[in-house]
């Protein structure tokens, strides 16, 4: 991929926005990784020799855009890392749904385990063997054509979890063929992590990074997205 689009640098972490299609970090397929343009931008601005860090701190999936940060260096990676584990590195969602979900806004626990073998994640019962709690809440923000725009905070950060959490109400995430099936209407993937706030690992401010989705694009383009920054 290109150069990373950045919305924050100092010395310490890089905040930036992950477009959608592109890994967060290498996998089986061997694409280029948002991690691996960041860590070219870091060589290449500031002549740096030999390998670059850069710390992953949280994860997106392939097909979900949106902001992430990065350490610049392994102490800010542990400090952002020990907030992650501590709950206050916050993350907010927007997602169309197919669907109205029953409740207006709710939070929802389940039990999730991941096969290996298909990259599945499954609902499943708290005393399955290997099974992970994860909790988020939403909200809908708005409702047409048969789809709904929902915000939605993670509690937990596991593997896809907004994406089987959502279509275990019955409300798929838009283009969510692979959890929503028949159901999910075809299209890009419908998810966007427009909000990012954690402390600052080292002047300790709190920072907030707003990123809208984009609003030109099916589906997002028949909601009142700026209303919903806003909100």
């Amino acid at each position: 991929m290109d150069e990373p689009n950045i919305l924050y640098e100092d010395n310490h972490v890089i905040v930036v926005m992950k477009p959608q299609g592109v890994p967060t970090c290498g996998d089986e397929s061997g694409d280029d990784s948002l991690l691996e343009a960041v860590r070219r931008y870091i060589k290449v601005t500031y002549d740096k020799p030999g390998n670059v860090y850069v710390g992953l701190i949280h994860r997106l999936d392939r097909p979900t855009g949106g902001v992430m940060v990065f350490a610049k260096t392994s102490k800010a990676a542990s400090r952002l890392a020990a907030q992650m584990r501590g709950g206050d590195f916050e993350k907010k969602y927007f997602a169309v749904l197919v669907g109205t979900p029953r409740e207006p806004k709710a939070t929802l626990v389940n039990y999730l385990k991941k096969n290996p073998i298909n990259n599945m994640v499954y609902l499943c019962p708290q005393t399955t063997d290997g099974a992970k709690m994860a909790s988020l809440e939403y909200e809908v923000l708005e409702e047409k054509g048969g789809c709904s725009l929902a915000r939605i905070r993670l509690h937990t950060g596991r593997t896809h979890q907004i994406r089987v959490q959502m279509a275990g109400i019955g409300c798929p995430v838009y283009g969510d063929m692979r959890y929503g099936g028949e159901n999910a209407k075809k299209g890009g993937l419908a998810l966007w992590a427009y909000s990012l706030a954690f402390t600052h690992p080292v002047t300790h401010e709190r920072l907030r990074f707003l990123l809208e989705p984009p609003a030109d694009t099916s589906p997002w383009k028949h909601f009142d997205l700026k209303k919903a920054m806003e909100l």
